[in-house]
């Protein structure tokens, strides 16, 4: 649909304003006048005067002339160049002479005048003066008035309308009616509004969507970490009451005691430090330091971190990466994404099992993988793996000791690199995280 400009709207309407009293004005001058010839000789008024005051002299000093047949011819001569008509009355009203038998005096002036001779009335005169613009500028009065009309139509239709039913789409919208249809318009301008109307009720939408889902995620949050709380809690609390009634009777019941307690806390520590962290990842702004890392010093931490833990279940890490694994980015965040994964494949690879950690650069790409001898992830994991708070075990214990938080952490730290993080599954067994950062890293 095409459009026009308020400008060039409003210069037609002036143009349509001008256009249409003109026309009207050429319609009436030819209808009175059958020529379209608008030409003077003479200033109008001065002319109209002269012929007037001629006109009336020859009247009253040819009194006896009045019946005269050559008289009135030569009157009626100068009557058509001056473009006038006469009548002459006598005293009793009697008819003596008209210049134009068929005039009605019908929208002409007129001029009249009685002659009077020694107190006694001889006679009285009627001049029909040359027709005025009346008609015409009735005519030019009625062309504005349309014009006025119509130009006040087609603004309502093409500029008022559209703004009216904007208006009510905006009150629609802030009731939270989300299905409103726009109006369009012809004018460009209100066109343009539109639009932008349109992308921002669109913005509104997702906004809002995207709030529903936050609030429904914050709920499923809230309910799972007071499940996930209460169960180390509720551990800890059995064991300290046990303490203090004075159950655990040697010495080796209470270390085992105090070593379940210890347990638990830290267990908790870990599910409050993961909360956290998942908490300013998504709610809260978090300040990313940028620095350039040695990505194989980084994934060593991370191993030697979790060596003891290894160890007690007897799985082996090696560590395959080359020497110019270099990126820029945040030490601490990428440093526990990477923990987060290393003891996600501990805590799932069975005793005497093997992880091998690989890291090299292709491109302006570091890729890494972290593979284990575990059990692997089934098909609803795979899709579900990096959802907050989800863990495969379907009683959601914590036997495995994770918050069900890790992976979705170390995800959303690498993608606030410009990287990514995806979960498959071994050929010959077992689990897959594969991952890769840009060597220059924009922080998100």
């Amino acid at each position: 649909m095409r459009t026009l400009r308020i400008r060039t709207f409003t210069m037609l309407c002036f143009f349509f304003l001008t256009l249409v009293p003109w026309i009207f004005f050429v319609t009436a001058h030819f209808m009175e006048t059958k020529t379209l010839s608008f030409a003077k000789n003479q200033p109008q008024d001065e002319l109209l005067q002269k012929n007037l005051t001629e006109i009336t002299h020859l009247i009253e000093t040819n009194l006896d002339k009045w019946r005269d047949p050559n008289w009135q011819n030569e009157l009626d001569i100068q009557l058509r160049q001056a473009k006038m008509e006469a009548t002459i009355l006598s005293a009793s009203d009697q008819e003596i002479y008209r210049s134009n038998p068929e005039r009605d005096g019908t929208m002409s002036s007129t001029e009249r005048f009685s002659i009077i001779e020694d107190g006694r009335l001889l006679g009285k005169i009627v001049l029909y003066l040359p027709k005025s613009n009346t008609v015409q500028m009735i005519a030019v009065i009625a062309g504005i008035l349309l014009a006025f009309f119509i130009i006040g139509v087609e603004m309502r239709r093409f500029l008022l309308k559209p703004l009216e039913r904007m208006s009510v789409a905006a009150r629609q919208i802030a009731a939270g009616d989300w299905d409103v249809k726009l109006p369009s318009s012809r004018i460009t301008e209100i066109s343009e509004v539109r639009d932008g109307f349109e992308v921002m009720v669109k913005g509104l939408q997702q906004s809002f969507r995207k709030q529903a889902e936050l609030e429904e995620e914050r709920r499923f949050v809230i309910a799972a970490v007071a499940h996930d709380l209460r169960t180390p809690l509720f551990a800890l609390r059995g064991y300290l009451d046990g303490l203090e009634q004075g159950i655990a009777q040697s010495p080796e019941k209470i270390t085992k005691y105090l070593a379940v307690c210890k347990e638990k806390s830290a267990q908790l520590d870990r599910l409050v430090e993961d909360l956290f962290t998942f908490t300013k990842m998504d709610y809260l702004e978090m300040k990313l330091h940028h620095k350039k890392i040695d990505f194989k010093h980084l994934i060593q931490k991370s191993i030697d971190s979790l060596s003891p833990l290894a160890r007690q279940k007897h799985i082996s890490i090696s560590n395959h990466t080359t020497d110019d694994c270099f990126i820029s980015g945040d030490m601490h965040l990428l440093e526990r994404s990477i923990n987060n994964l290393l003891d996600n494949a501990v805590r799932h690879t069975p005793s005497y099992g093997e992880i091998v950690v690989q890291c090299y650069t292709e491109h302006d790409q570091v890729k890494f993988t972290i593979r284990d001898t575990g059990p692997g992830f089934s098909p609803e994991e795979l899709q579900r793996a990096f959802e907050p708070l989800y863990r495969g075990e379907q009683s959601r214990n914590r036997s495995t000791g994770g918050s069900g938080l890790g992976l979705t952490i170390s995800q959303r730290i690498i993608r606030r690199h410009g990287g990514e993080l995806a979960a498959g599954n071994q050929s010959e067994g077992g689990a897959l995280l594969t991952g890769w950062l840009p060597v220059n890293c924009q922080l998100k």
